[in-house]
């Protein structure tokens, strides 16, 4: 059996090195723009799978397009396999397609980054995220708090509870969206994490810092 599994392995292995976290570059108008996918998680664009690509439209405005969309290493896995994904963390970028050939100047940036997140209201910064989201509304965003805001980046994290049937136990979604200007671009960078206990929040705010800062340097150049 050893003898068998060997090459399935092996195959599996080179389907991980290829689809490995690597920065590449994607061009928008005549800017050329750096991306990368955080340790740990692979890009699955190039999968060319509509099955995840449906999933990740399902994520963002169909007024974007989409350049990244980074599922775990586990998840990649399962999904070479045909095995149900897990989907506890995922990872998404896109551009507005309305600006991408545009340039856009750090002003109208800021204006920008405030007319999309206006509509969320203030952060309400909670004491117990389970009991701020189970106050609300199913399947209703609400702003838990602002991560960073700086010329080029404005940061925030958000948390949903997830509709569900009446006796099934609850669910929350938490999820950050940072908007980015990358050599007069704007990027649309979102992380998400199902929230099974205080670590998938903590873990959240600390991964979207460090992927932030990383593609900040790779495009300073």
């Amino acid at each position: 059996m050893a003898i068998v599994r060997a090459p399935v392995f092996l195959l599996l292995a080179a389907l991980s090195l290829s689809c490995a976290a690597a920065p590449f570059a994607v061009r928008l108008g005549n800017e050329r723009v750096a991306l990368d996918a955080p340790p740990g998680f692979a890009d699955t664009l190039d999968l060319g799978s509509p099955r995840l690509q449906e999933l990740a439209e399902a994520l963002t405005s169909a007024s974007n397009r989409i350049l990244l969309f980074a599922l775990t290493d586990a998840d990649l896995r399962r999904f070479t396999l045909g095995d149900t994904l897990d989907l506890h963390r995922y990872l998404l970028v896109a551009t507005p397609r309305a600006t991408e050939r545009d340039r856009m100047s750090p002003e109208r940036f800021r204006a920008f980054a405030a007319d999309s997140l206006r509509a969320l209201g203030n952060p309400v910064q909670p004491a117990d995220i389970r009991k701020h989201l189970d106050a609300q509304p199913q399947g209703l965003a609400s702003m838990l708090w602002e991560l960073r805001r700086t010329p080029a980046a404005v940061s925030i994290m958000e948390g949903t509870r997830l509709p569900l049937k009446a006796d099934a136990k609850p669910h929350y979604l938490l999820s950050t969206t940072t908007l980015l200007l990358l050599r007069g671009k704007v990027l649309n960078v979102s992380a998400f994490t199902v929230l099974r206990d205080d670590a998938d929040a903590d873990w959240l705010r600390a991964a979207t810092g460090r992927w932030v800062d990383e593609l900040l340097r790779l495009n300073s150049r």
